[in-house]
């Protein structure tokens, strides 16, 4: 029988993800920050809607704690970068922008103006 010379999947440790692979992971994780933000604000509507002054304070004192505060700046980048990419798509859809130089420069775009459009609504608005 005649040996067949195939090659190897590279070892984990080796082989590293292309940035797009890596934009794509990202794009899948932050609409699921997306969906638990959003379950966060229908929350915080009912909880305004109440109009009681305990709920409020409640309410206030939770937007107030750290760990609440970083998940809200996730939140807010996360939709920013899920926009983004959505625009990314848009040219995809297009039938453009699929050579790799192309593809690798349009991330790093679509990651400096997420960060970028991030910083401005929570230092501007």
């Amino acid at each position: 029988m005649e040996s067949r010379h195939r090659p190897l999947s590279p070892h984990l440790q080796i082989y590293t993800l292309p940035l797009t692979g890596l934009i794509s992971i990202t794009h899948r994780i932050t609409g699921t920050v997306l969906a638990l933000g959003l379950v966060f604000f229908v929350y915080s509507f009912c909880t305004i809607a109440n109009s009681d002054a305990e709920s409020y304070a409640q309410l206030h004192s939770l937007v107030n704690d750290t760990w609440v505060s970083l998940f809200l700046i996730l939140f807010v980048y996360a939709l920013f970068f899920h926009f983004c990419h959505g625009i990314r798509h848009f040219f995809w859809d297009a039938g453009l922008s699929f050579d790799k130089e192309t593809m690798n420069k349009c991330a790093l775009i679509e990651l400096v103006a997420s960060v970028a459009l991030t910083a401005f609504s929570l230092f501007y608005l």
